[in-house]
């Protein structure tokens, strides 16, 4: 299986998905014009992962700002996350990063946090 790398812009988030590793990492901010199309390809990626997935797979998620749309496919990503987490004998852990002073990054981790039946640690980060 192929590792997947998107650089990022100014709208999308740099994403890479390393299969041998079992290392997710989303970082930068996320307001692409069309989020589903921009996250289709990691959802597809995460379902071919499920098959063949790490006995440890660990998402760290660094996000500087994202808007509602990307809100809903970072869910989508997570609830496939939360699949392979229910696997025999697989594990997955989310590492949701976030600065010190923002409040509304460290309250969006705790939504997902909330949603979801998945380890999710909260750490944050100094300026």
């Amino acid at each position: 299986m192929d590792k997947l790398e998107i650089t990022g812009t100014a709208k999308t988030p740099t994403i890479k998905f390393e299969p041998d590793s079992g290392v997710l990492e989303m970082k930068g901010r996320s307001i692409p014009e069309n989020a589903i199309e921009f996250f289709k390809p990691l959802v597809d990626w995460l379902e071919d992962y499920s098959k063949q997935c790490k006995q440890l797979t660990q998402a760290n998620i660094q996000l500087e700002y994202f808007n509602t749309s990307s809100s809903k496919c970072i869910l989508d990503i997570f609830k496939k996350l939360e699949s392979i987490n229910k696997q025999d004998e697989k594990d997955v852990v989310i590492n949701w990063y976030y600065e010190e002073d923002d409040e509304d990054m460290l309250e969006a981790g705790e939504d997902y946090q909330s949603i979801l039946k998945i380890p999710f640690k909260m750490i944050e980060i100094e300026e």
